[in-house]
């Protein structure tokens, strides 16, 4: 095997490697799609908690 070879397979080696490593780190740092909750539903958990006053102060005018 001729050395130009070598280094060729040489460096693809350490490529596919690298891209697996990266590979492996992205996902472990993500999470599946489908274990996170809809939107509309998150939003509702979020914000519709109830009021927080007692009485309303805000006057109608008529």
């Amino acid at each position: 095997m001729s050395r130009s070879k070598r280094i060729f397979l040489g460096g693809l080696v350490v490529f596919f490697l690298a891209l697996g490593y990266a590979s492996y780190d992205i996902s472990r740092r993500t999470s599946f799609p489908g274990s996170k909750s809809q939107l509309k539903e998150r939003i509702k958990k979020q914000y519709n908690l109830g009021d927080s006053l007692v009485t309303d102060t805000v006057k109608n005018p008529k």
